[in-house]
């Protein structure tokens, strides 16, 4: 079974009452944690960054970098063959953005910038709060065994 199956990831009403009322904010109603005051904005642990939902794996942390803005930042989302990331046009609070959902557990990650740092040009802005990490050395354990050679 592929890891991008939509029977594997889907939005999984178990896991969404489980999320704290805040991931349940960000994720399911587009809200945005506060920057440099959530989980992941400096996390440096090599692994995979999963939609807290679905479980979909969405980036690795060997295309995260330190944008400034206090969100974690990406300059791509995992291989085209596993790319769970969605964009949908933004309008809200006045701005034209790009938002980004997970594929599979429409959850609201955050959103896309065309002023990354890397020949990407990209700049993927997300809430710590719609992650989960997987550390490289659990990977197979935790189901993700197909994503340990982009550690190697």
């Amino acid at each position: 079974m592929s890891k991008t199956d939509s029977k594997k990831y889907s939005k999984d009403p178990k896991r969404i009452s489980e999320l704290t009322e805040f991931q349940h904010h960000v994720t399911q109603n587009s809200g945005t944690e506060p920057p440099f005051r959530n989980e992941f904005w400096d996390h440096k642990e090599e692994g995979l960054y999963v939609d807290i939902v679905s479980g979909e794996p969405l980036f690795s942390s060997k295309d995260k970098f330190d944008s400034g803005c206090g969100w974690p930042s990406f300059d791509k989302t995992l291989a085209a063959d596993h790319n769970n990331v969605t964009e949908h046009a933004d309008l809200t609070h006045g701005m034209r953005r790009v938002e980004v959902r997970s594929k599979h557990g429409d959850s609201h990650l955050g959103h896309v910038f065309d002023d990354g740092p890397t020949d990407t040009g990209l700049r993927y802005c997300i809430n710590s709060a719609s992650l989960r990490f997987i550390p490289k050395d659990k990977l197979e354990a935790e189901g993700y065994g197909e994503f340990k050679k982009i550690f190697e």
